[in-house]
């Protein structure tokens, strides 16, 4: 880093602002921080916490912290926000610590278990309430000062925001009696008892109350310009300035706003103020960001005040008199309206940049008009801090203590237009009306499209709101297509394929089984392909429509052996378009650039059909998706959907966890009671499978407590005797499902047997369960609507994102078209309960006012290598041409700096032409130093290479393919394998916490054969043992790390897939066979080590397995033995059969060889399958084998070196003849 040199005096050096340079100082070293902290516990927050001088702790008092933290996940069933667990352990440990009287502590940890229960929401056993409270006390113990100083001290309690300390020592603050400043009681009061949680729990050597008083004052108090008068009335007061108070605080506001540093503005407003103000300096100083944003807020408004009476257009006149000027007159008068121009134009400069001609009171009041959300905005990060523009007419705003409700009326239904009628189903095709079944008509929406959808071949994009049918516009555009193929009253179907892309795997499989069910009667065949379901080739061709997935159908069309698949397709259907601003975005749109230019290049015709939720910019969505905006386009407002929705939003402030929680608990129950009140049913999601119990517990426990148990209860209905007399519930395993349903509640989560969901479904749509308790799956998997839905909290965790997230647009979105019946209800009610500095981001996300972005340039990369393995890119020129059929392209001319493009930039190339090449050519680069495509500068020219093939086939970013460049090695052992695999940037996110560290431990020492590098403690580790315990087979007890481990199974196989491909290109036979065994072991989960026979543990018990393994018994002897002999090997006559009848699904393969020399350097190998009858397995299809050659020892060759630079592959059956050519090393 350079430094100016210092100047000979004061006078000639820069201004230097040593406050502001302070800040950024610590900024950096916080970023630091924060960073180092995401791959290692030393660096835990919650440990500094804790431990005083964590970095200089003993490894016995390290080893205390781990066993604490160990109790307290145990405490909270594993399954919690981490930064609430963090709270919980925290309050835990000031529970249970300090100095306790000898003799007395049993009794003071039974007062204290009301309090824990309270903390946790359940009863707590008195063995691990002794536990923990022994544990917490001996870590206090532990804790010592330096000598001369007793113990640590205990840590104070903080509302979520901590600040590290740089330097100097961490002392705590006692305001001196000068900052004490009185405010009103009732003020006073609040405070007292909002803190009353956090002050209780340790002894105060001042009087609370006035620090309370303190607080609200200074901490809490708002400081704008209101603030600043009331201050200089209190200096005018008391004589310390000559100035009147309005011209006073003018000045304030002039030195305030001024670019001076920091120690000349408070030397200037001492001498305003005088120096018996000088507590009010401070706070000037303190608060001058808040006071500047004030007067910039007033001045604005003071423009545009300007502008709205200077440029008003005058009201349109009739009779307008005409006046007759003579030329002089007329220059006058000319003259005369430039001036008035020209002083307007100075006056309004005036305003926006200059104080000295506004005089305070006009600026006051400009300051204070604001509109009424607008304290909704700025308590986020990123799209957070923007508010909402435009509300539903009728939205009302209440505030309560400790949070605050925005309540959204239900959107009148629109009248019909004059002219527009419902489309019946008789008036379509015969072939069309069994698809139809069961309908009398089209709804609105449908019938309006009907006509476009049906009857012409026009992309199309239906923005409608969620339930207003989306379904059956999906169904007429397939019913056109397959109009088309019909004639002579057969059905073509071998001439076309429909796709239908579904955002997630769960709404792919009610899609095919809605789809299957509506279009059998057709004999059209619709079938599933997502990463659950595969489809062979043969069922490929057999499928008229299939329902995928756009990561799915983005790996297909990828494949130039594939196109033959992509040539069919017809139609297109893509559902959730607007999720082209989530994470998966760039995947869309690379679907649809690729099917644009393919309609391009082939001049065949594709059909797109875009379904999505109402949208701000839908026409640029249009404009992305080719769709003729006056024909093509329909645009439907929440007055179009089938049942009015009402919405409230409730955003918690409270900061302390016990209070939150508790406040949560209670407004969840508060808006179900209101429902069950009006007769309806209500459904409340929460996000973890443990918190549907939890809950439904909570809300039987309010409701006693409320004595408003008879609400809940269902004895009343008609068929609840009968229901009692047949005992369904007997054959429930689940005692939770048994319990509740006598309170009339029920709970519904993927983790329960499918028979006791399907209960619960089918009572709750019966009406005999009046709340369900549920997760986000079943607003997914099963049409199962309520009149009430309330979303209990937005935090969800996500691997994917390495922790606990915001509730995506989609899932609220989804959740909420489950509320209200259409058959039952006039309108429905949504009620999402979340935290108070989300509260704009939802109101702004549920009422369409958030644009929408493309997330393209992110996977800019691994899309432009996709394409050059695809041949559709050659050189800049083309790619250029393919991201012009990109949103981001559309996004990039209309909001530039959204995407880091100046106004210089835009000006200087509005077409963007040039950004293009620059994105285009880094990304080339890039790609061209991982060595996944070969890039020529000087004529522009992409060449494929195979590493960039594997990385397009396989899905592998480009990130991931950098790590293996530089860690994969011809040899390596099993241990360095798996660290490598834990290294790829598709479990970059994946962290490391405190509560998992216990577990982590126990699993590495029970299921991990091989050693994990860096240990639990780190990023790598942790998946490096969750990668060992899914080949183990091993059970996971934390929701945290079971959705971790989940989510790395998910990419694991395609993984080491990839890697043995790139092994297999290089020609490394000993790496190529090292890793063709681990793609096997996570195929099969199992050990390279352990019996192939493992695979069939449903069908041979694992004692006769152990016996194989102990006696060396491979599947080449196994196979040589009859059964008899099988069963005294294990000496159990019975499982000869068994393992005998297994041992004919192992594919096997014979090779004979024939080695003839050529010279003295080359030798000649044939080598071909001899396959015996035996050869099959379990499905009946081919499987590849692969054939290397290495050396022998002794025979001139060395061992391990590769005598062909190619590896056959054989199928079973083919029964052909290799011959294999390899030059032999000196």
């Amino acid at each position: 880093m350079l430094f100016e040199s210092p100047r000979l005096t004061n006078a000639l050096r820069e201004p230097f602002d040593a406050d502001q340079a302070y800040l950024h100082r610590k900024t950096i070293l916080q970023n630091l921080n924060s960073r180092s902290s995401a791959t290692s516990l030393e660096e835990s927050e919650l440990a500094r916490k804790i431990v005083y001088k964590w970095d200089q702790a003993s490894p016995e008092l390290r080893q205390a912290y781990k066993q604490f933290i160990s109790a307290v996940v145990e405490l909270m069933k594993g399954e919690i926000v981490s930064e609430e667990f963090r709270e919980v352990a925290f309050s835990v440990y000031r529970l249970f610590s300090g100095t306790m009287v000898e003799g007395e502590e049993h009794r003071l940890i039974a007062e204290k278990k009301l309090d824990l229960q309270k903390l946790v929401g359940y009863a707590v056993s008195d063995s691990l309430l002794s536990r923990i409270a022994s544990l917490a006390q001996r870590l206090y113990e532990l804790q010592n000062y330096h000598p001369g100083i007793e113990t640590a001290p205990l840590p104070e309690m903080s509302n979520g925001t901590t600040d590290e300390v740089e330097f100097g020592s961490d002392l705590v603050f006692r305001p001196p009696a000068r900052f004490l400043i009185d405010v009103s009681l009732e003020d006073s009061d609040f405070s007292v008892e909002q803190d009353s949680a956090a002050s209780s729990s340790h002894e105060s050597q001042y009087d609370h109350g006035a620090f309370s008083n303190y607080r609200e004052s200074v901490s809490g108090g708002k400081f704008d310009l209101s603030w600043v008068r009331d201050a200089c009335d209190k200096i005018v007061g008391g004589s310390t300035s000559q100035l009147p108070r309005d011209e006073l605080a003018m000045a304030i506001c002039r030195v305030l706003d001024s670019e001076k540093p920091g120690d000349e503005i408070a030397g200037d407003l001492l001498d305003l103020v005088g120096d018996g103000a000088f507590e009010t300096v401070q706070d000037l100083i303190m608060h001058r960001k808040e006071i500047v944003d004030a007067i910039h807020h007033g001045l604005i408004e003071l423009k545009a005040d300007k502008m709205t009476t200077g440029g008003q257009l005058r009201a349109p006149s009739y009779a307008i008199q005409v006046t007759v000027q003579t030329e002089s007159e007329r220059q006058i008068d000319k003259l005369r309206r430039k001036e008035e121009r020209k002083h307007r134009r100075g006056t309004n400069n005036g305003v926006e940049g200059d104080l000295s001609t506004v005089s305070f009171s006009s600026l006051l009041h400009a300051s204070e008009k604001k509109n009424i959300f607008e304290d909704l905005i700025g308590h986020g990060e990123g799209p957070n801090t923007l508010g909402p523009t435009a509300l539903p007419q009728g939205t009302t705003r209440k505030h309560y203590k400790g949070y605050e409700e925005v309540i959204i009326p239900p959107t009148s239904t629109a009248s019909m237009m004059p002219g527009e009628r419902l489309i019946e189903i008789k008036e379509l095709d015969d072939f069309a009306q069994a698809a139809f079944h069961g309908y009398k008509s089209l709804n609105r929406i449908q019938s309006r499209i009907y006509h476009t959808t049906y009857n012409s071949n026009e992309n199309i994009l239906v923005c409608a709101p969620t339930g207003a049918g989306k379904t059956n516009i999906a169904m007429i555009a397939i019913l056109h297509e397959i109009k088309h193929h019909f004639r002579d009253g057969y059905l073509h179907k071998d001439e076309f394929k429909i796709i239908y892309v579904a955002p997630m795997k769960a709404l792919a499989a009610e899609v095919t089984s809605t789809f299957s069910r509506r279009l059998s009667p057709l004999n059209v065949t619709v079938r599933e392909l997502t990463g659950d379901m595969q489809l062979s080739k043969n069922e490929l061709e057999e499928t008229q429509m299939i329902v995928t997935t756009p990561e799915k159908w983005d790996v297909i069309t990828r494949k130039s052996s594939d196109m033959s698949l992509s040539m069919l397709v017809k139609l297109l259907i893509i559902d959730e378009v607007h999720l082209l601003n989530d994470d998966r975005g760039p995947v869309i749109e690379a679907l649809v650039a690729r099917t644009l230019r393919q309609v391009e290049s082939t001049q065949s015709m594709i059909r797109i059909v875009g379904l999505s939720a109402t949208l701000p910019n839908y026409l640029e969505v249009a404009q992305f998706l080719r769709v003729n905006s006056e024909t093509g386009l329909f645009f439907f407002d929440s007055s179009y959907r089938p049942v009015p929705l009402a919405q409230q939003y409730i955003g918690i402030s409270e900061h302390n966890f016990l209070a939150r929680n508790d406040l949560l608990n209670e407004i969840c129950y508060n808006k179900v009671v209101d429902s069950l009140k009006q007769g309806h049913q209500a459904m409340v999601f929460v996000h973890s499978r443990k918190d549907t119990v939890k809950t439904a517990d909570k809300l039987v426990e309010l409701a006693g407590k409320n004595e408003e148990c008879e609400l809940f209860r269902n004895d009343e209905h008609p068929q609840y005797d009968l229901i009692k007399a047949r005992n369904f519930f007997i054959k429930s395993r689940n005692r939770e499902v048994v319990q509740l349903f006598e309170c009339g509640i029920g709970i519904h989560h993927a983790g329960m047997l499918r028979a006791d969901r399907n209960l619960t479904e089918r009572l709750f749509s019966q009406g005999l369960l009046k709340v369900l308790v549920c997760t986000a799956t079943l607003a997914w998997g099963v049409n199962l609507p309520a009149h009430t839905v309330v979303i209990k909290g937005t935090q969800i965790y996500d691997p994917k994102a390495g922790g606990w997230r915001d509730l995506g647009m989609l899932d609220v979105m989804q959740i909420f078209g489950r509320a209200g019946r259409p058959q039952f209800d006039k309108s429905g009610e949504g009620i999402i309960i979340t935290s108070h500095d989300k509260l704009a981001y939802y109101l702004r996300l549920l009422t369409s006012q958030l644009p929408i972005e493309s997330q393209f340039i992110n996977s800019l990369k691994d899309n432009l290598n996709a394409e050059v393995v695809l041949g559709t890119v050659t050189n800049v020129k083309e790619a250029c041409a393919w991201l012009g059929y990109t949103y981001l392209f559309i996004r990039m001319k209309m909001n530039p700096l959204a995407y880091g493009i100046g106004w210089d930039e835009v000006m200087a190339d509005p077409s963007l032409t040039l950004k293009q090449r620059d994105l285009i050519s880094d990304a080339a680069r890039a790609l061209d130093k991982a060595k996944m495509m070969r890039f020529d500068e000087k004529s522009g020219n992409f060449y494929c290479t195979e590493l960039g093939r594997i990385a397009s086939h396989f899905y592998i970013q480009y990130t991931s393919v950098e790590t293996y460049n530089e860690m994969l090695s011809r040899h390596m052992n099993e241990s360095e394998l798996i660290n490598m695999v834990a290294h790829s940037s598709e479990f970059e996110n994946i962290v490391v916490r405190d509560e998992e560290q216990n577990e982590l431990e126990t699993l590495a020492r029970t299921y991990c054969p091989l050693e994990v590098k860096g240990g639990p403690s780190t990023k790598y580790g942790k998946v490096s043992i969750l990668i060992q315990l899914y080949i183990s087979r091993g059970s996971i007890d934390m929701f945290s790390l079971i959705s971790d481990a989940a989510y790395i199974s998910a990419s694991l196989a395609r993984i080491m897939r990839a890697l043995f491909e790139i092994c297999l290109r290089r020609g490394w036979c000993e790496m190529s066979a090292l890793m063709l065994d681990y793609c096997k072991a996570v195929d099969r989960r199992i050990w390279p080590h352990q019996h192939p026979l493992r695979q069939f543990d449903k069908d041979i018990s694992s004692e006769i397995l152990r016996k194989l393994e102990e006696r060396g018994a491979d599947l080449d002897h196994l196979h040589e033995l009859q059964e008899k002999d099988i069963g005294a090997l294990i000496r159990y006559a019975p499982g000869g059969k068994v393992v005998k009848q297994c041992l004919g699904y192992f594919p096997s393969v014979l090779l004979s060889a024939t080695v003839s020399p050529i010279t003295r350097t080359v030798l000649k190998a044939i080598n071909g399958p001899e396959p015996p009858d035996r050869i099959r397995n379990g499905t009946g299809t081919s499987l590849p084998f692969y054939s290397a050659g290495t050396g022998v020892t002794g025979t001139g060759i060395p061992e391990n070196s590769p005598c062909s630079d190619r590896s056959a592959s054989y199928r079973c059956g083919t029964g052909s003849d290799r011959s294999d050519t390899g030059t032999l090393p000196e």
